[in-house]
């Protein structure tokens, strides 16, 4: 066990005088302290000590005491040892008595310093002494007035504070006797003066506290009665806010809510009462999605009527549970509807009233600047549960996603409607209504599933039953009249079933856009456009049947549609434009190629008017009643046109009306237009021409009205095209004098006239060739060939 640690030993100490030896300076008298005594040489003797085998061990700064002892005696020298050290010692005393003998002076100096510092602290010890009486005899004459000032002081604050307590207490059992002769009055709590007696009861427990009351007999004794008196008070303050909040009686509601407030309990009574409104609109909504209980199945779902799995009822219990569901939706925006009117009446109440004697806004107490308002807490929390629930139902509930898919129109209904009558019942000047418009988004988007899979699965039937109707499979196919009626009831079905709601209606419509889209690229693949859609010269081919058959149920699509829209806002015509657009087109390309083939025939046949002599001046030729060749050829063309073609694509009656007018009738009525027009240019380019050449020109003319009327289009309702013909058979017999005075220049083509000098005879030459190839001055000079005439566009 190691020894504890010694004290450096002489020959330790002796080690800082190893340094170099210095000069023995005579020492000089200073005062004390302040300089050191001179270091005297170091006797020669004690430097063999660092050397020493022995004596060097001492000057280890770890040197230990047992180990030196120990290894002394297991070397088996231990008397040499001994011997050694004792010479050591001696060696050691030897050096400190020179050192002593060579450092008298100086300690015989330091010596006298020492008397002087005891001398002074022996003066200075006496007046320490002196002082400290003087402070004992002040103490003495203080502490007796100190005490007894002290005590007299703690006395008068017991007796301020008794007399404080004393007055409280009076104070506070006046108070209670108030409060009991205002109870007193009146048995029938309901009857009392709540205001009066909820304040007396407020400043009862304020003084109680605020003055450390308890403990006192009479007043803990009191206190119990207060106490019951406050629960009442309570009690019948919440029945008259209730009531008032039922009823929407504005007095009420601010009775109860003074009440409160004299109470100190406003914030939370009214914290309370939203929280109350928010619970129950999200139990309603809850309770109006619980399958088990709609369909009575209990907790079993083995039951008649019961609910299986993922909320599908039993079979023949899906009327019953898709009506109670209903029901029950019903009144869960019933029960939100005067839950957020009743809180709505109470931030209203809150807003308007006033404390009679502070003057202090009510609405100020209960709510902070920044927080929200009462009817947005009870919406959020609402509209929270209300999305939380239906995408719930929509992933869970089978039966219950395709009661609301398919019946979204009244499930959106009863949320417009319930949207509609809290705005319309919240709807006061000077008041926030109970719903932002942010709000109302909410609401609508919490149901936004199911509009999704409604409008997915309106395109979808919709879309089945044109792919039924127009088989992609089946290109030869033509529907019938049932299966484009089917199509259009359908559409109106489903335009019928929206309508109460614009927005919804606009939705519905734009996947009726897309579903007539498809409808005219189904027909559109079926249109035939052979040579066999072309021919004119026989009759009607299967390939023309076929594209007259698809003209007209487009253009049955197309009126129905239209119709449709008539009773709708203009934004819904816009919506469907484009694929009314494109059905009119595609029935409309089904004919065209026809239409223009046979119009191409017309014009070839007037052109045959050059061939013809108008410039003889054979009576014969003036008294003939024929038509012209040419003529004659025109009307057979437009009568087998009537025959095979167009008594096909015309309706039987009405077909000129405006109101009626169908894309064959548009279609006739131009080519019938662009006859007469086609025929006065080309007439008016005939030369030369006799007296019996106008007679006869006034003669085809007359046929070409007949033939157009009978058998293409009302002439009378051609308007400027039959203006034209008409005013043109005159023309032709005016003198070159009248040209520029007469009236019927007015009815021809707005176009220049030129006057002609033919043959010594003044002639005009109405140039009627706007838009034609044929050039002015072959015109002009009479170099008017056959080919330019055939072949240009005139």
């Amino acid at each position: 066990m190691a020894s504890p640690a010694i004290s450096k030993s002489p020959l330790q100490r002796l080690s800082t005088y190893k340094t170099t030896p210095t000069p023995i300076v005579t020492a000089t008298p200073t005062p004390v302290g302040n300089t050191p005594l001179p270091r005297s040489p170091s006797s020669p003797p004690l430097d063999t000590f660092s050397s020493d085998p022995i004596f060097s061990t001492f000057l280890s700064p770890d040197f230990n005491p047992t180990q030196f002892s120990s290894a002394a005696l297991s070397s088996g020298s231990a008397a040499s040892r001994i011997e050694k050290l004792q010479e050591g010692l001696r060696l050691l005393d030897t050096q400190l008595r020179n050192e002593v003998l060579s450092r008298h002076h100086d300690l015989l100096h330091q010596l006298s310093s020492i008397k002087v510092a005891e001398s002074s602290l022996s003066s200075l010890r006496s007046s320490l002494s002196s002082l400290q009486s003087s402070v004992r005899r002040a103490r003495a004459e203080l502490s007796d007035p100190h005490r007894v000032i002290a005590s007299q002081t703690h006395q008068l604050n017991n007796l301020h504070s008794t007399s404080l307590l004393l007055q409280y207490t009076i104070r506070t059992l006046r108070l209670i006797q108030k409060l009991r002769n205002l109870v007193d009055s009146q048995p029938d709590s309901s009857k009392w003066d709540l205001s009066k007696a909820a304040q007396l009861h407020f400043e009862i427990l304020t003084l109680y506290n605020e003055s450390h009351l308890s403990g006192i007999d009479v007043v803990d004794t009191e206190l119990k009665w207060v106490t019951e008196i406050g629960s009442k008070i309570r009690e019948e303050g919440m029945k008259v806010l209730e009531k008032g909040l039922e009823s929407l009686n504005q007095p009420e509601v601010g009775l109860g809510l003074q009440v409160f407030y004299n109470m100190g309990e406003l914030r939370g009574t009214v914290d309370g009462l939203v929280s109350k409104y928010k619970q129950i609109a999200v139990k309603s909504v809850s309770n109006a999605l619980d399958m088990k209980a709609i369909s009575g199945g209990g907790y079993g779902g083995g039951g008649p009527g019961g609910v299986q799995r993922h909320g599908t009822p039993q079979i023949g219990a899906g009327a019953k549970t898709r009506e109670a569901l209903w029901q029950r939706m019903s009144g869960c925006m019933d029960q939100l509807h005067s839950n957020l009117l009743a809180v709505w009446h109470l931030q209203r109440v809150l807003s308007k009233k006033r404390d009679p004697f502070t003057h202090v806004l009510l609405l100020d107490e209960v709510m902070q600047e920044g927080d929200q308002m009462l009817t947005d807490r009870v919406w959020d929390a609402f509209v929270k549960s209300f999305a939380s629930q239906m995408k719930s139902v929509f992933t869970a509930s089978s039966f219950v996603k395709e009661i609301f898919t398919i019946g979204y129109p009244k499930l959106f209904t009863m949320v417009e409607n319930l949207l509609e009558r809290i705005s319309r019942d919240t709807d006061v000047k000077g008041v926030p209504p109970a719903l932002t418009s942010e709000g109302k988004e909410q609401m609508i988007a919490a149901i936004e599933t199911f509009q999704t899979a409604f409008l997915a699965l309106c395109l979808s039937r919709l879309s089945d039953l044109v792919n039924s109707v127009f088989p992609m499979s089946s290109r030869g196919s033509v529907p019938s009249k049932e299966h484009i009626s089917r199509i259009t009831s359908r559409i109106q079905e489903e335009i019928e079933a929206v309508q109460q709601d614009a927005r919804l209606t606009l939705l519905v419509l734009r996947e009726i856009n897309k579903v007539l889209l498809l409808l005219a690229e189904r027909a559109e693949y079926q249109v035939s456009t052979g040579p066999e859609a072309r021919q004119i010269t026989g009759h009607a081919t299967p390939a023309q049947l076929k594209n007259f058959t698809l003209c007209q149920h487009l253009q049955e699509i197309h009126k129905r549609v239209t119709s449709i829209l008539a009773g709708l806002p203009t934004v819904a015509a816009d919506v469907l434009s484009p694929a009314l657009g494109t059905i009119y087109g595609v029935a409309g390309d089904s004919v065209t190629s026809l239409f223009q083939a046979m119009l191409d025939r017309l014009e070839s046949c007037i052109l045959q008017i050059h061939d013809q002599n108008f410039g003889s001046a054979a009576m014969d030729a003036a008294m003939d009643n024929n038509a012209s060749p040419y003529m004659e050829e025109l009307q057979k063309s437009i009568i087998h046109f009537r025959a095979e073609f167009l008594s096909r694509l015309l309706p039987s009656s009405g077909a000129s009306s405006a109101k009626t007018e169908t894309i064959c009738t548009r279609l006739v009525r131009s080519m019938a237009s662009r006859v007469l027009i086609f025929f006065i240019r080309h007439a008016s380019l005939v030369r030369p021409l006799s007296e019996s050449g106008k007679l006869r020109m006034a003669r085809d003319m007359a046929e070409l009205e007949l033939a157009v009327a009978q058998n293409l289009f009302p002439v009378e309702q051609l308007g400027p095209p039959y203006r034209a013909l008409r005013a043109f058979r005159p023309v032709i017999f005016l003198e070159t004098s009248q040209l520029g005075s007469s009236p019927l220049l007015q009815d021809l083509p707005q176009v220049p006239y030129f006057i002609i000098s033919i043959h010594g005879g003044l002639k005009i030459c109405s140039h009627l060739f706007r838009g034609t190839n044929l050039r002015l001055s072959s015109i002009l000079c009479g170099w008017i060939l056959k080919g330019k005439i055939r072949y240009g566009k005139a």
